[in-house]
């Protein structure tokens, strides 16, 4: 009689065991699946991603096909002018297969995909309001604010290690983006580094691969002139700003700039900006060239150091060599100037497109820098490439 006892025993700790189990559950987690859809049937697309995250239950529940299906048809099934714009044909064609044909998460992820490239053509509408001085997209900063854009440095070693940073601030000028990391307590020293490379970064709740969409420049090529002997020489209108990490030093727009054919030397063409030998073109700068810095517990400014923000357009209004760079000003060995009596400074600047080369003066009782002269030179390789020419 015994043995019946324990398997009665055992019979009833597992019923126990299963009413202990159960009633651990909250009120929520033990109504029937199909009431709690019909309850997550209420809530938006925001909320019913956000109840996602709240257990594995509630994962499963949220991505129904179902639900987004019918989230998804609501927002966009009705609105032809939304799809034509923000949806690829082929992602119209597979909202209309039936929710069964579809992959897990298809309908959440198409949702979403739909949503930020909507976004994104909202605010592409506004990139292209473009500045008759610079020639870019006039309202990059307020684009890139109201995506949310942030910035993130990835440091490589020598040794394949990378670290990223995110920025303590940025700061936006007319033609170019200030970005600051303090704290590098993880950078390797200078000598190990490899690359550095800067990414702007448009964080999305939903992890999709397919939500990525990278920068790509867009080859707008000017038309071929054959008929104009010295197309590509002229026509060339420039803005150039020196500023430091918050303030604009100075900041110039020159058009119809030139050089003439037998004025190209050494594979450079010149195009002046500003003549020495011209007073009236000579620009005093707002402030003193130093670039300022700061940490969490210091901060300092390097003497004779700026940032230079350089756009140069060709004849038809596009950009054809954008710079931004520190540049440093050193003294001029052997100024010949006979117009200012003060300290002669010299800004050069070079890469593998052209060169900037900048003359100031130091002005000891008015305490100001004077711009006396500055020249873009392109190297005749870029021009050629550029206007199809054989110079």
């Amino acid at each position: 009689m015994s043995a019946p006892k324990a398997v009665s025993s055992r019979v009833r700790a597992v019923r126990t065991t299963k009413r202990a189990d159960k009633s651990s559950l909250n009120f929520v987690e033990r109504l029937p699946s199909h009431i709690l859809i019909k309850i997550l049937s209420y809530l938006d697309a925001s909320a019913l991603h956000t109840v996602s995250h709240v257990n594995k239950l509630f994962y499963q529940l949220a991505n129904d096909h179902a639900l987004w299906k019918k989230i998804h048809m609501a927002e966009f099934g009705k609105r032809r002018k939304w799809k034509s714009k923000c949806t690829d044909e082929l992602l119209l064609k597979m909202a209309t297969v039936e929710v069964q044909d579809r992959a897990a998460g298809y309908w959440k992820w198409l949702h979403f995909r739909t949503v930020a490239a909507c976004d994104m053509d909202k605010w592409k509408r506004h990139l292209g309001l473009i500045s008759r001085h610079t020639g870019l997209p006039g309202q990059t900063e307020r684009v890139l604010r109201n995506l949310h854009v942030t910035w993130e440095l990835t440091v490589s070693d020598k040794s394949g290690r990378e670290v990223t940073f995110e920025p303590s601030w940025s700061h936006f000028c007319e033609t170019s983006v200030t970005v600051c990391w303090s704290g590098g307590g993880c950078l390797p020293s200078y000598q190990q580094i490899s690359t550095l490379q800067l990414h702007g970064v448009r964080r999305i709740d939903l992890d999709c691969p397919g939500l990525k969409n990278p920068y790509v420049e867009p080859m707008d090529k000017p038309p071929l002139d054959d008929i104009d002997p010295e197309y590509g020489l002229h026509g060339y209108q420039l803005h150039i700003v020196l500023h430091d990490a918050v303030c604009e030093i100075m900041s110039g727009s020159f058009s119809q700039l030139f050089c003439r054919r037998t004025h190209i030397h050494d594979g450079l063409i010149q195009l002046t900006a500003i003549s020495g030998t011209s007073l009236s073109q000579h620009t005093p700068l707002s402030g003193n060239i130093k670039l300022s810095w700061r940490c969490e517990a210091l901060q300092g400014a390097v003497e004779n150091c700026c940032i230079m923000s350089l756009t140069l357009l060709d004849e038809f209004k596009k950009p054809f060599w954008c710079v931004g760079s520190p540049v440093s000003m050193e003294p001029e060995e052997r100024p010949v100037s006979y117009d200012y009596d003060g300290e002669h400074f010299l800004i050069h600047y070079q890469d593998s497109d052209g060169q900037v080369k900048m003359k100031l003066v130091w002005m000891k009782e008015q305490k100001q820098c004077v711009l006396i002269s500055l020249v873009v030179c392109l190297t005749v390789g870029k021009v050629n490439k550029h206007f199809g020419r054989d110079y």
